[in-house]
């Protein structure tokens, strides 16, 4: 697919798209690119197999821009992440592609976007903008999942779902790599040291590392809240076993002098008076109630029970 860049995307042939004095997209296979990649006139042999890209990056040629994308899966919504190569210089971008990832960006800026001073440099950053353009409601939705994570775990630890939470904090850690790489994109863009760009237009380039640099921060803020509620997760369990321990302690004082009174006159000697008497049983059990009222009055005056 060609594309001439004016004041929308207008689709083209290849002649047309070679012969235009406007800038042009290109979307090709890596197939096409082997065969018509002469016709750019970029000066470089650029192969490049989508399976081996891990990484967005920009690489500074002699007289050509080349580099890849790395798409994870949260920004993308599809199973696997989805990558990309592409080549510029300042008559156009050419994308090689195995799939439709690039495609479907560039579709999306031809419907939705119309330019009064169409360049290729308001392009890129549109294509960019594509990118993470629902980053920001993702964070959003992120941070209500982890909001009600938070309610469980203060109504009751046990049941909350905190696998869920871990799953958060990966993806958040593959966002922020991802605008990591973003941010270096965007600075490479910004220094234009091959000279593609136009120097009034380097303001797009840094309006989106702005934009970058705000994703990152706030995934950084959402990874933090994952971690803060595993602590307060660990921290509720640890306040019920507390008050379980403390409910077994309360037990084991009250009935350790039963146990004693019952091992004393367990014992049976002879010549104990109290078997005799006939008050004996009585009184020990009115002892033990005594014990009994008493432990858990003095539990109650110290707050512990």
């Amino acid at each position: 697919m060609y594309y001439l860049i004016k004041n929308t995307l207008e689709e083209c042939s290849a002649e047309q798209c070679h012969d235009a004095d406007s800038p042009y997209v290109a979307i090709l296979t890596p197939e096409q690119w082997l065969e018509q990649n002469e016709n750019f006139d970029m000066g470089i042999d650029f192969d490049m197999n989508s399976d081996d890209i891990l990484t967005t990056k920009a690489d500074v040629n002699y007289d050509s821009l080349t580099g890849t994308f790395c798409l994870p899966v949260q920004s993308t919504g599809s199973e696997t992440p989805e990558s990309f190569s592409f080549a510029l210089d300042e008559t156009g971008i050419v994308f090689i592609d195995q799939g439709k990832s690039a495609l479907n960006l560039v579709k999306r800026i031809k419907q939705n976007k119309k330019w009064r001073k169409p360049s290729l440099e308001r392009f890129l950053y549109d294509f960019l903008e594509q990118i993470i353009h629902n980053d920001l409601q993702l964070m959003q939705l992120y941070e209500r999942e982890l909001n009600d994570i938070e309610k469980e775990i203060m109504e009751n630890a046990e049941d909350a779902h905190m696998q869920r939470n871990n799953e958060i904090r990966g993806d958040i850690r593959d966002l922020r790599i991802h605008y990591e790489q973003l941010q270096d994109f965007g600075q490479e863009l910004e220094e234009n040291e091959n000279g593609f760009f136009s120097e009034e237009n380097l303001r797009y380039f840094h309006m989106f590392s702005n934009r970058v640099d705000r994703l990152y921060d706030a995934a950084t803020h959402l990874r933090d809240y994952t971690i803060q509620l595993n602590d307060l997760y660990q921290s509720q369990l640890d306040v019920k076993q507390n008050r379980i321990m403390t409910v077994l302690t309360v037990v084991t004082t009250i009935f350790m002098p039963l146990t004693l009174i019952a091992g004393w006159y367990g014992m049976n000697f002879k010549y104990m008076p109290e078997l005799e008497s006939r008050m004996g049983y009585p009184v020990i059990i009115g002892l033990s109630i005594l014990i009994v009222a008493g432990s858990l009055t003095f539990f109650k005056i110290k707050k512990i029970l």
